[in-house]
């Protein structure tokens, strides 16, 4: 069977006006109008509050945040509380689970699984943790997971930390983990990594986790 992925890489792009690009892909994935599509993205400083999220766990008031140029977000997700900034790859994959997997665990479980054979490409021993959701290096954190699923279709997806500036994560408690630690790519193999390479990388896995066959390039667009 013939499967089709759609992947755009769209940059840097502010968190909002990305949030309405998969919101347009995914109405339009629901109408059968639009093929399977994995976006890339960074985002600028932004820290993003999922349905379970709870406020505690943002250190400093959001007016304060704003004032330092930092967005904070509610969004539709599943999860707590975290961190996106430049340096960190955002994948959010719009696909029909109707046509793969009627299965959100199984979802989750193949999301982690994609970017635990991303870090052993590198060399490091990457794996899951019992109780969390996300990608683990020992007690350090290298990739949050966060999705929505709706009539079958996916949104909102991961952030794979390569160069992210850690330090930023500091002003929560990640995903509302207390007793946890946050990880990058640049931090474990001591040394920038290049985000294209990653990317391809990221690509690769996914679509032998997911059984893509056929890969499309598609071009940034901005919301209908």
């Amino acid at each position: 069977m013939s499967r089709k992925l759609v992947v755009i890489d769209h940059g840097l792009v502010e968190y909002n006006a990305a949030w309405d690009i998969q919101r347009d892909v995914f109405s339009k994935r629901t109408q059968g109008a639009a093929d399977d599509h994995l976006l890339f993205f960074e985002h600028p400083n932004t820290y993003t509050l999922g349905k379970t999220a709870s406020k505690t766990n943002l250190i400093g008031s959001e007016d304060f945040l704003r004032e330092n140029g930092f967005s904070v977000v509610d969004i539709d997700r599943g999860g707590d509380i975290t961190y996106h900034g430049p340096g960190q790859i955002v994948g959010y994959p719009i696909i029909s689970l109707t046509e793969w997997h009627q299965d959100a665990h199984l979802y989750l479980r193949s999301l982690e699984e994609v970017l635990i054979r991303v870090s052993e490409e590198y060399g490091l021993s990457a794996g899951r943790k019992e109780k969390y959701t996300g990608v683990w290096i020992g007690e350090r954190k290298i990739a949050a997971i966060g999705i929505k699923i709706s009539r079958w279709v996916t949104m909102h997806g991961f952030a794979f930390n390569v160069n992210t500036n850690l330090d930023l994560f500091n002003g929560i408690i990640p995903c509302g983990i207390k007793d946890k630690d946050v990880t990058s790519l640049a931090r474990e193999l001591n040394n920038t990594t290049d985000m294209k390479s990653v990317k391809t990388l990221i690509l690769k896995h996914f679509a032998e986790v997911f059984g893509y066959n056929t890969l499309s390039s598609g071009y940034p667009v901005t919301p209908n």
